[in-house]
């Protein structure tokens, strides 16, 4: 009888980490690909993996490699590489892989206006291709702390049974959806969004004008989806709605306190250049607004969250901008 083959995670990030752990946490083995062998050594030698995911104690199940080619023949990846850098990472030892790719990475690629699905056909063709997405904080996922996600699969119910057999786990529960181009715009949006929170606390401008900035994003979200082919109902789900309302509200997300460092005054190219981590938000804005632009949808928090980003308003001016625009109707489109 062969033994079991490992689930693959592309990304020793801390949410690649905690992916690696929820999944290996019963003892089911888990290979955690680093792009350095420093980290690799140092998962496998203290099952903890500090500079990313600090204070979690990793499964002996899970066996860290930076040797990526050996990912190629194992029948399950997790791709938890940041969205700019996926193409890639799979373009060159993954891109024959033929089995099951699920994309965790939440973004627009910068360069071609790509959803993370887009690029990964185009560079691993014969990939069946998922989307994993939703609100999920890496330290809590680690921590064993109930959560819920959306698993988007281009292969339909079969591969929803093969994959979420693989996947779920007590504290982890997986909800289907065929809706691949829903999952990723939720994904990808809500990081910008939360960009715009992170002002808003900022500033301290209140509770108030935080849930109003949620619905009103919430809206730019669902108008820019729509257009692109996403269903309505996935974007109010666990990955649209559900991921917004979470990555507005707290520190730990990283768009958010990205926002609030701006609101600070510190300006953008600091903040990035300083970041072990990676606030995807901040890639996304630009060529989002581009997106919206060539469809000719008004993303009013988008545009102004890409103006501070450039340094071209100040935040107290980003806010006043967007308060200053024409009263309408609610559900008016813009």
């Amino acid at each position: 009888m062969s033994a079991q083959k490992p689930i693959g995670v592309i990304g020793a990030g801390a949410w690649g980490t905690a992916l690696a752990q929820m999944l290996a946490a019963d003892g089911a083995p888990v290979s955690l690909w680093a792009r350095t062998e420093e980290v690799a050594g140092t998962i496998n030698r203290t099952h903890r993996n500090e500079l990313y995911l600090p204070g979690a104690t990793l499964s002996g199940s899970i066996t860290a490699s930076s040797d990526l080619p050996a990912f190629a023949e194992l029948d399950t990846l997790l791709i938890v590489t940041p969205a700019q850098h996926l193409g890639s990472v799979m373009a060159g030892a993954l891109s024959g892989f033929a089995g099951d790719a699920v994309l965790c990475a939440k973004g627009i690629e910068a360069g071609s206006g790509r959803l993370m699905a887009e690029v990964a056909h185009d560079v691993a063709p014969n990939a069946q291709l998922a989307v994993l997405s939703g609100p999920t904080f890496a330290h809590e996922v680690a921590a064993g702390l109930p959560t819920a996600v959306t698993l988007a699969c281009d292969g339909g119910d079969a591969q929803w049974q093969r994959l979420s057999s693989q996947i779920a786990r007590p504290s982890f529960r997986p909800y289907f959806s065929d809706d691949i181009v829903g999952a990723e715009i939720g994904g990808a949006v809500k990081n910008v969004l939360a960009i715009a929170c992170g002002v808003v606390d900022g500033l301290s401008l209140g509770q108030n004008a935080r849930a109003a900035t949620i619905a009103r994003g919430y809206a730019e979200m669902l108008r820019f989806g729509l257009a692109r082919g996403a269903q309505a109902e996935t974007l109010s789900g666990l990955c649209g709605l559900g991921d917004l309302v979470l990555t507005c509200s707290s520190t730990s997300s990283r768009n958010f306190s990205l926002g609030r460092a701006l609101a600070e005054g510190t300006p953008a190219a600091d903040l990035m250049a300083h970041r072990r981590t990676v606030a995807e938000g901040a890639f996304t804005a630009p060529v989002l607004k581009a997106l919206a632009d060539d469809l000719g949808i008004a993303m009013p928090i988008t545009e102004a969250v890409c103006a501070l980003l450039a340094g071209e308003v100040s935040a107290n001016d980003m806010v006043r901008g967007v308060l200053a625009r024409p009263l309408r109707t609610e559900m008016e489109t813009p």
